[in-house]
């Protein structure tokens, strides 16, 4: 099994160190391994679990619900039906707010054409 270490891991995902120190000090990563120098090594598995965090962090979920989150991970398939909700209630509020951006860039773009208009350059 290929391990990465912190810098090769924040590399991959264009995160700095820091924040994949926080997510572990916040229980985001919590089966994450040490060398035996006590460095933290990223096992493909914990590669796909930092890039779970990253996009629910990313879709503006709460640091608290990725730690429910994470925490039903851990605890196992009993809990697949929670995890079905939560994601199904978190992709609705992405949709949500993509939905209250695309409308708020239509006031953007009518602000940039008034302008470039007043400027003579439309």
């Amino acid at each position: 099994m290929k391990y990465r270490s912190i810098g090769e891991a924040a590399a991959a995902l264009d995160i700095p160190d820091s924040t994949i120190r926080y997510y572990e000090k916040m229980g985001l990563l919590p089966l994450l391994e040490r060398d035996k120098a006590g460095r933290r090594i990223f096992s493909d598995d914990q590669m796909a679990l930092l890039g779970t965090v990253m996009c629910l962090k990313n879709t503006h979920m709460p640091i608290s619900d990725i730690k429910q989150y994470v925490d039903w991970i851990v605890e196992g398939e009993s809990t697949l039906e929670r995890r079905l909700e939560m994601m199904n209630r978190h992709k609705q509020a992405v949709l949500d707010e993509i939905a209250l951006m695309t409308e708020s860039l239509k006031g953007i773009d009518y602000k940039i054409e008034r302008y470039a208009r007043q400027l003579g350059k439309k």
